[in-house]
C-alpha cells in the first residue's frame, strides 16, 4: 500500500507530446478535489523532440519544492524512460506503451495503450484525456471534476469534442482502475484539506498580477526564455488595463525605450533574461544618471552565454549588482514564492518612483515555471502612489534637496522644461564639467543608499531564534530549505530567506552574530555568500552550491544538512 504524506507523480515525453497539458489539467482537477499540490516542469531547449518531464505532488500540507522521488511514473516515449531511469527506485510504478520499450525495461512496467484508447475516443488528439483519466483511476478519485475541466476547457469548440473527450477520459479511467486491482496498487492519498487554499498560480503570473497592481504602463521587451512569459502574460491584458506593450527589436532597444516611457511619465517594466540583459548595462547606467525610474525583471537561467536556456540557476546576481559604469543606487529583490513575487513587484515599481534608481527583480526558471498553492488573503495589494510633481516655470529636473532626491516632473504637466542628459548635468539638466557640481551630483545621486538600506525588505526567520545554525537562502529556494527543516526536526538548525538582496537590511549583521552561517544558492560560486561577506564581515562557514541546471531536490538538502552544524 502506497500511504504515506507526500505522493510524487511525474510524466516524461518528448516536446509537443502534451506532458505540460497532462500536468496543468490534473493540478486543477486535485486541488478542485481539496488536495495540496505542487507541480514543476523541466524540458529541453526544443520544439519538438527531446525529453521532458513535469512533477505533481500531492502532500498532506502544502510544499512549494522538487523532490527527485517518483511514485507513480507515466512516459510517453522510452527516450523519457532513459531520461529519468536514474530518479527511479524501488517503489516506484510505471506505465507505458510495452511497443515503445525494449525487451528489458517490458518485465517492470504496466503497459499502457492510451494512443489505443484515444483512438477509440475518436482521434489521437484524446491521448492527454485518456492518459488524465488513467491517472484518476489509479489514484482511485471519481471523474466528474475532471469532466467539468473538459466541458470548460472546450466548451467553444462545441458538443461532439467535448464528448469525445469525456469518452477518452472515461476509458482511460477504466483502464487505470484495472490496472490499480489487477497490479495491486493501493493508494491512499493525504487527507484533503477542510478548507484548502483557493488558488494555484506560477511565478510568472504572480510577477504578472503584481505589476498590474502596480499600475505598470509599459513593457518592453526582446522575448528570452525564461522571461518571455511575463511579456505574454501583461501582452494578454495589455488593452484591458491600459498597457503599452512593445516587443523590441533587440535588448537595447528595449531597454532605451522602457527609459522613454518613464520619462514621460509611465511606470515602466523590462523584461530580460542574463544573456538578454548583459546588452542593458549601457541603458541601466542612462537610468543611473537621468535618475529616472525602471524595473528590471532578469528571469535566471544558466550561462555563461547561451548557457542551458530553459534550465534553472541562480547565477545572475553579480551581473544585476553590478552591472552598469559609475556609481548609483540601485534595489535587487528576489521573489521565493508567487504571493512573494505578487507583493515584491509592486514594491519594485514603488520604490523606483520614490527613490528614482533602477530596481532588479531577480528571478528562474524553477520559480516561474511552477506551481503552488495559495489563498486569497495572501495576495497583498500595496498602496498606488505616483511621485510626480507640476512643474512650474523656475522647475529643475535635478535640483539639490536635503535627502537628495529631486522632485520629478514629466514633459507636458506644468509649465516647467524637463530636461534630461546622459552627460552629467548641473540642477537645471544642462550638461557640465564643472568640478564642484560633479561632486555633488555623484553624492547626490549615492545620498539615497542609507535611506533604503534602512528600509529594506528583512530576511524572513524560518525556525528557532535560538537555532546554533543559520542556512542563508534568497530567492528560489527558499521552499526547498524550509521543507528540508520540517523533515530534520532539529532545534539546532534554523533558515533566513532573503527576498531583498541589496541593499541589505541594516539589521542583519546581529541575526548572524554568533551563529554558524550556511549559505544556500543555485550557482557556483556562492554569489550572495560573497555579497553578505563584503556587506557584514561574516564568512559563511559553509556553502551548498548547486550549478547544473536543475533546482535544489529536497532529499539532497536534507543530507546535506545532517550532522552539519559545528559542535
Amino acid at each position: 500500500m502506497l500511504h504515506q504524506d507526500d505522493i510524487s507523480l511525474v510524466f516524461g515525453g518528448a516536446a509537443g507530446q502534451g506532458i505540460q497539458t497532462i500536468a496543468d489539467a490534473l493540478v486543477t482537477v486535485l486541488k478542485n478535489n481539496g488536495y495540496a499540490v505542487f507541480s514543476c516542469q523541466e524540458f529541453m531547449s526544443r520544439v519538438r523532440g527531446g525529453s521532458n518531464s513535469s512533477q505533481i505532488r500531492i502532500t498532506s500540507e502544502r510544499r512549494n519544492a522538487y523532490v527527485r522521488k517518483i511514485d507513480l511514473l507515466f512516459v510517453l516515449d522510452a527516450e523519457a524512460l532513459d531520461h529519468l531511469r536514474w530518479r527511479i527506485g524501488e517503489g516506484t510504478t510505471i506505465f507505458a506503451e510495452h511497443d515503445q520499450l525494449g525487451e528489458e525495461d517490458r518485465g517492470r512496467v504496466i503497459d499502457t495503450p492510451l494512443k489505443e484508447f484515444a483512438q477509440k475516443a475518436g482521434h489521437p488528439v484524446y491521448t492527454n484525456s485518456v492518459a488524465v483519466g488513467a491517472v484518476l483511476g489509479v489514484l482511485g478519485l471519481g471523474l466528474e471534476e475532471f469532466n467539468d475541466y473538459l466541458s470548460r476547457e472546450f466548451e467553444s469548440k462545441g458538443e461532439e469534442v467535448v464528448g469525445r473527450n469525456h469518452d477518452a477520459a472515461r476509458l482511460g479511467y477504466e483502464f487505470g482502475v484495472k490496472s490499480a486491482r489487477e497490479h495491486h496498487i493501493d493508494i491512499t492519498l493525504p487527507t484533503a484539506a477542510e478548507d484548502p487554499a483557493s488558488l494555484l498560480l506560477d511565478g510568472t503570473s504572480g510577477l504578472g498580477i503584481g505589476a498590474l497592481m502596480a499600475g505598470c504602463g509599459v513593457v518592453s521587451s526582446y522575448p528570452m526564455s525564461p522571461s518571455t512569459g511575463l511579456l505574454t502574460f501583461l501582452a494578454a491584458r495589455g488593452r484591458r488595463f491600459g498597457i503599452v506593450v512593445d516587443q523590441a527589436e533587440d535588448e537595447i532597444a528595449a531597454v532605451n525605450a522602457a527609459l522613454g516611457a518613464s520619462y514621460a511619465g509611465a511606470r515602466s517594466l523590462v523584461t530580460t533574461s542574463g544573456g538578454g540583459f548583459a546588452l542593458m548595462s549601457e541603458g541601466v547606467s542612462l537610468a543611473g544618471v537621468t535618475e529616472l525610474p525602471l524595473v528590471i525583471h532578469i528571469g535566471q537561467r544558466p550561462g555563461p552565454a547561451t548557457g542551458l536556456p530553459t534550465r534553472t540557476e541562480q547565477g545572475d546576481l553579480n551581473l544585476a549588482l553590478h552591472a552598469g559604469h559609475g556609481d548609483f543606487c540601485r534595489v535587487l529583490l528576489a521573489p521565493g514564492t508567487p504571493a512573494q513575487a505578487i507583493k515584491l513587484m509592486q514594491r519594485a515599481f514603488d520604490i523606483a518612483e520614490s527613490y528614482q534608481v533602477p530596481v532588479f527583480v531577480l528571478t528562474d526558471q524553477f520559480m516561474l515555471d511552477s506551481v503552488s498553492m495559495l489563498g486569497d488573503e495572501e495576495i497583498v495589494r500595496l498602496p498606488l502612489q505616483r511621485r510626480v510633481v507640476k512643474t512650474g516655470s523656475d522647475y529643475e529636473r535635478y535640483r539639490f534637496t536635503d535627502d537628495g532626491i529631486s522632485p520629478r516632473g514629466v514633459p507636458g504637466y506644468g509649465e516647467g522644461i524637463v530636461k534630461v542628459d546622459s552627460h552629467e548635468h548641473d540642477e537645471s539638466g544642462h550638461l557640465t564639467e564643472n568640478f564642484t557640481i560633479r561632486r555633488k551630483m555623484v553624492g547626490k545621486r549615492l545620498q539615497r543608499l542609507g535611506s533604503l538600506e534602512q528600509e529594506a525588505v528583512p530576511p524572513e526567520r524560518i525556525g528557532s531564534d535560538d537555532a546554533a545554525a543559520l542556512v542563508v537562502c534568497w530567492g528560489s529556494t527558499r521552499g526547498v530549505v524550509e521543507e528540508a527543516l520540517d523533515i530534520l526536526q532539529d532545534d539546532n538548525i534554523a533558515a533566513l530567506h532573503f527576498s531583498q538582496v541589496f541593499p541589505l537590511h541594516t539589521g542583519l549583521g546581529g541575526m548572524l552574530e554568533g551563529k554558524q552561517v550556511i549559505v544556500l544558492e543555485n550557482n557556483a560560486t556562492g554569489q550572495f555568500a560573497d555579497l553578505l561577506h563584503a556587506v557584514t564581515g561574516r564568512q559563511a562557514d559553509r556553502r551548498i552550491l548547486k550549478a547544473t541546471g536543475e533546482p535544489f531536490a529536497v532529499e539532497e538538502v536534507v543530507e546535506a544538512l545532517k550532522g552539519g552544524v559545528a559542535s
